[in-house]
């Protein structure tokens, strides 16, 4: 079983005559879609009763949501005053996605700057240590923090650094971006293969637990050689990857993450395309 929608909302929310957010479980109702990626990546600014609002009315509709924490967050910086902000922001993000009644939220890692790859992951790993602890302590220990893989070459987020992060506790889930991970590797998710080594790297590090309840982002990205330039539709027929393979061994490996489509504009309409692939290789929906 799996969930599927959109980060935000496409293009299509305004045009077919919706105009508020706490509208938006109808829209994706209407779609048939069964998740939704709330996006503080500029800020958490989600008032209290505004949240709730919006956390009852996808219940009501069984959508299912996450959030995305700021982009600004930077676990791996050198400068302690960053670290000790990113906890708070964290707490933060948490905070709204217990109001909003979820329980994940998606985080960044941040850059090596001017040390190695590996005194990077282990800043990283220090400040998410000190974040649960942060959450445990404000009666936020159910909200579970999502490392997400990125797409950059020179950011913090390879998948195997990502899973070393999720090591730090049990309860941290990856947040595997497919289109992230192909653009990082310059095109090197595009076989069944290359797929099933990602999955297969997940269990491996972290036990077949977190495997079946993984988090994922999907898009197709156009890269350069650098890495991620920018995310695309599915009507793109350049770039990668493909859903087929991560739908078919979602499947295989009895798994049942959340998929958010971050396409640009058309998130809602392609992860109605994911889901469909999902369910031709013999998945089953979950709702709310």
């Amino acid at each position: 079983m799996a969930w599927f929608g959109p980060a935000g909302t496409s293009e299509s929310f305004s045009a077919k005559g919706y105009k508020h957010m706490i509208q938006t479980p109808d829209y994706l109702r209407e779609m048939g879609l069964t998740a939704y990626e709330y996006q503080c990546g500029r800020g958490v600014r989600v008032r209290q009763d505004a949240a709730e609002d919006l956390g009852r009315r996808a219940r009501e509709n069984g959508i299912r949501i996450t959030l995305h924490a700021p982009y600004y967050i930077s676990l791996s910086s050198l400068e302690e005053e960053k670290r000790d902000n990113s906890i708070q922001y964290i707490l933060q993000s948490a905070q709204a996605c217990y109001w909003l009644g979820g329980d994940r939220i998606v985080v960044h890692s941040g850059s090596c700057a001017k040390m190695t790859r590996q005194q990077a992951v282990e800043l990283a790993k220090e400040t998410l240590k000190r974040a649960q602890q942060a959450l445990d302590g404000q009666g936020l220990s159910h909200i579970h923090i999502c490392p997400e893989t990125m797409g950059k070459i020179n950011q913090l987020g390879s998948l195997e650094e990502v899973l070393e992060l999720c090591s730090v506790d049990e309860r941290f889930l990856p947040c595997i971006d497919f289109g992230h991970l192909n653009a990082r590797t310059l095109g090197g998710l595009m076989t069944f293969e290359a797929v099933e080594r990602v999955f297969d790297a997940i269990e491996n590090k972290l036990g077949i637990d977190r495997l079946h309840c993984f988090h994922s982002h999907f898009s197709k990205i156009q890269y350069t050689a650098g890495g991620e330039k920018c995310h695309l539709t599915f009507a793109d027929q350049e770039y990668g990857p493909n859903f087929e393979p991560v739908a078919e061994l979602t499947v295989k490996k009895g798994c049942h993450p959340v998929f958010i489509c971050e396409s640009a504009g058309t998130q809602a309409e392609d992860a109605c395309t994911m889901r469909d692939l999902f369910l031709a290789a013999g998945g089953e929906l979950s709702r709310g």
